[in-house]
């Protein structure tokens, strides 16, 4: 079988020192991955310099997908919308559609699954067959503080600890007492196994059958259950509710789960400080037998405001924090004047905090009695308390979200001592079971559905405007759906890129250009960057501003403006003046709020709620930045619920973006560097090292491969200071071949030319042999280097590939290195 490193459409290639996806690059670090210190093949003119890159793993054969899913108030619509998103997502994974492999911008066909492809088409992707898929919810209790206290997993969930959910909900939202989901061998998470294949490890490494679920939608005798996959998730997505901790930690509960070396068993003030105690074994137990070591690790974020996952040390509790010990309100102490102006500047701390030396006194920071100033109620609203603190408070009382770019692309992590110890997610968790080599960097991926307008981040059509269903992507063709990470990095309007837009410069407190992106209490002014709409006042009828409706009087300043806003599907409205509902915003006679009408049960009072919300989801973004192209944002507020079919419904673009970026690392990639043939033999001068863990039964007398020859050896010792090296265990390298174009001194062009001509696959020569080993195809040289079609979807700048054929493809685990000499 052959695996054709080629671009899938709305495919993206750029920055691979940070993707670790093996794209070339011109020149090499010293320390990184490692230098040859002479060319691997004499080439004319034969100098500069020798590389070596990992290239994407190209044979993954599971997925670990992990969703983390806001359950604080007013997120039981978005999670409905979820549900329903749900089948797309399956399908989109297990059931690939069809597709002309010469015309792969057409729209795919659909088959049942395991059915084989009509006559001249083939799947997107080979299908997943093995998925292992769980929920987490955002709450993870006060932090050591007095908030979201009293927790019990049914009724009352303000501490899910960041272990795995599988609670069922009534309609409307609410946790069911005693009744979950049932869930792959009780584990807490499911598993797509339609080969029933799956097995059990006990702790000699011994292996007994684990068969999960064969059934997508409705059960059949494909297995021992009477379950099937969608309705299962769906209920489970739907049990996460609504009434957990309103101190959301989407980000820390993803860390906890998945990276944690020692997620903590309890948490407590002592002696002034909030402090961690004991190890949650339940939690390690469920990471390792959920995630397997050389999988693709998805995680998917839905929420609608902004992260606050709080510091678990010192006095940060603070934050969380309601009541003094007498049980009187409490407030933090004010900041310091300077945190007004300028947040970095180093004299803006709190007035609870010791003064900077070269800071001058600050009369504001003392109490006419001389005790230090707090802050009053509309000053300090706990509903706001993760809301601008270095301005408000003088102190940033959140984790970095560095923390979490380096979590998911990082070897190593601190321990609770601040130790470097290896990340549980390049760790194999499970030494006894089958699964040992570890996955690469480039096999993480981090999405968020958040708090953004969905047109900040749309693919706009011809005429500039945002449009999900005929946007351009940046070859210009008509795709729609959201932006890829690289359209995300382009100019835009003017900006350098969208990301100004959205999200600004935030360790520059650096406002989003896009003013509905602006956290704040205070009605803000400006014009959309994009569609040019301008906010509306507070008075301003609904729908003026078409993203936000309006923005709206906070009288109690204790919530913020809205991000975007959108239409509750008919018969979901919410009558808060009588009550009955778990979340309602628009309890308050006369608001202004844009997510309220006239509810004519209440004399004309604007109580009836017909819109949800969304606040700027800021820290979750940061992330996907940082995380370059392993990153994939969507927006928590749908364009339109009115239309299931069509492809702009819910989330339906959203898990579209999710699934095209998931289908890269199923395949491989386009390079940004040519590479020079020699004229001679038709190779380039690359050598490709595969790197795995074979459990000391390395072999490399397969089909399309052989050991390291002596003049490569420097390239498998570059590859053995790889700092996966280790934490993999890997103890075999091979070279696999390319595939020559003569052979002892014999013209025979056969395997070479089925290589780089043939677009069907598998790859095999005109007397149908099977053809094993790799070859280069490069479009942009003239004539070109192979079939231009085979590269079609690589952008314009990069159509060129390394083609994997047949048994020179990746084993399953492994690792690829491309080490190339020459121009």
């Amino acid at each position: 079988m052959m695996k054709r490193i080629m671009l899938e459409k709305r495919r993206l290639w750029r920055g691979a020192s940070r993707l670790a996806l093996g794209g070339l690059a011109v020149g090499c670090a010293p320390g990184a991955f490692g230098c040859l210190d002479r060319p691997l093949e004499p080439v004319e003119p034969r100098t500069t310099a020798t590389i070596v890159e990992r290239l994407t793993q190209s044979s993954v054969d599971k997925i670990d997908l992990l969703l983390a899913i806001d359950n604080s108030r007013s997120m039981a619509d978005k999670q409905q919308i979820l549900a329903l998103a749900v089948p797309d997502l399956v399908e989109g994974l297990v059931n690939p559609g069809c597709i002309d492999p010469l015309d792969p911008e057409g729209p795919p066909t659909d088959v049942a699954p395991g059915e084989d492809c009509p006559t001249g088409l083939v799947r997107e992707f080979d299908p997943v067959n093995d998925i292992h898929i769980g929920i987490i919810s955002s709450s993870l209790g006060g932090h050591g503080a007095d908030a979201c206290g009293a927790s019990t997993p049914q009724t009352k969930p303000n501490n899910d600890k960041g272990q795995l959910l599988a609670r069922k909900a009534d309609e409307d939202g609410l946790p069911i007492p005693d009744s979950t989901v049932e869930t792959y061998q009780n584990k807490g998470f499911l598993a797509w196994d339609p080969t029933q294949k799956l097995q059990n490890y006990d702790m000699t490494g011994a292996a007994t059958p684990a068969p999960g679920e064969a059934d997508i939608s409705a059960d059949t005798d494909a297995d021992e259950n009477t379950t099937a996959l969608v309705p299962q998730l769906t209920d489970m997505v739907r049990g996460v509710g609504q009434n957990g901790c309103g101190y959301e930690a989407q980000l820390e509960s993803v860390y906890r789960f998945l990276v944690d070396p020692e997620p903590y068993e309890t948490i407590s003030v002592k002696n002034g400080a909030a402090t961690p105690e004991g190890i949650d074994t339940a939690l390690l137990q469920q990471r390792a037998d959920f995630m397997r070591p050389n999988s693709l690790l998805a995680i998917i974020v839905l929420s609608d405001e902004n992260d606050c996952s709080i510091r678990e040390s010192g006095q940060y509790y603070y934050a969380a924090q309601t009541n003094n010990p007498n049980q009187t309100k409490f407030h933090l102490p004010r900041p310091r004047s300077e945190c007004a102006t300028n947040p970095n500047d180093p004299c803006c701390v709190s007035c609870g905090q010791s003064k900077p030396a070269a800071c001058p006194d600050d009369p504001t920071c003392k109490n006419p009695d001389g005790s230090t100033a707090g802050l009053t109620d509309l000053e300090d609203s706990t509903n706001l308390r993760c809301h601008d603190q270095k301005r408000r408070f003088g102190i940033d009382f959140l984790y970095p979200t560095d923390r979490y770019v380096k979590a998911l692309s990082e070897v190593t992590v601190s321990n609770r001592a601040g130790e470097l110890v290896p990340n549980p997610v390049f760790s194999d968790l499970n030494p006894n079971d089958e699964d040992s080599n570890i996955r690469d960097t480039g096999l993480v991926f981090f999405a968020g559905i958040v708090g953004v307008p969905w047109q900040d981040i749309a693919r706009q059509n011809e005429d500039g405007v945002p449009d999900l269903l005929q946007g351009l992507d940046k070859d210009k063709n008509a795709v729609g759906g959201f932006k890829n990470a690289e359209e995300m990095r382009e100019p835009n309007n003017g900006f350098d890129s969208t990301w100004d837009i959205i999200l600004g410069v935030p360790a520059d407190f650096k406002n989003p250009e896009d003013p509905l992106m602006i956290e704040g209490v205070e009605p803000r002014s400006g014009e959309n960057p994009i569609t040019g709409d301008a906010t509306a006042p507070a008075n301003a009828p609904n729908g003026t501003n078409p993203i936000n409706g309006h923005e709206w009087t906070i009288p109690a300043r204790n919530d913020l403006q809205y991000a975007c806003i959108f239409d509750l599907p008919e018969g979901a409205e919410r009558d808060c003046a009588n009550g009955g509902f778990q979340s309602c915003d628009c309890d308050e006679e006369g608001n202004d709020n844009p997510l309220c009408e006239p509810n004519p049960d209440d004399n004309g009072e604007r109580t009836l709620q017909v819109r949800a919300k969304a606040y700027p989801g800021l820290r979750e973004l940061a992330v996907i930045k940082g995380l370059e192209a392993q990153g994939i944002v969507g927006s928590v507020c749908p364009k339109q619920l009115d239309a299931p079919d069509s492809p702009d419904f819910g989330y339906r673009p959203a898990i579209g973006s999710i699934i095209d970026r998931l289908k890269t690392a199923l395949g491989g990639q386009c390079l940004p560097r040519t590479l020079t043939p020699d004229p001679n033999t038709d190779q380039v001068p690359c050598v490709i090292i595969e790197a795995r863990n074979s459990q000391d039964a390395c072999s490399c007398d397969l089909a399309g491969r052989q050991n390291v020859s002596e003049d490569h050896k420097p390239a498998e010792a570059a590859v053995r200071a790889d700092p996966l090296a280790g934490p993999s265990g890997w103890d075999c390298y091979c070279e696999i071949a390319q595939i020559p174009n003569r052979s002892d001194g014999i013209d025979d062009t056969a395997e070479l030319k089925a290589c780089q001509q043939n677009v069907i696959e598998p790859v095999v020569t005109d007397a149908n042999e099977e053809v094993n080993g790799w070859c280069y195809i490069d479009a942009t040289t003239s004539p070109p280097t192979g079939n231009p079609e085979i590269v079609k979807d690589c952008p314009a700048t990069e159509k060129r590939i390394i083609r994997f054929a047949g048994k020179g493809e990746a084993q399953a685990g492994a690792t690829l290195f491309i080490t190339c000499s020459g121009e």
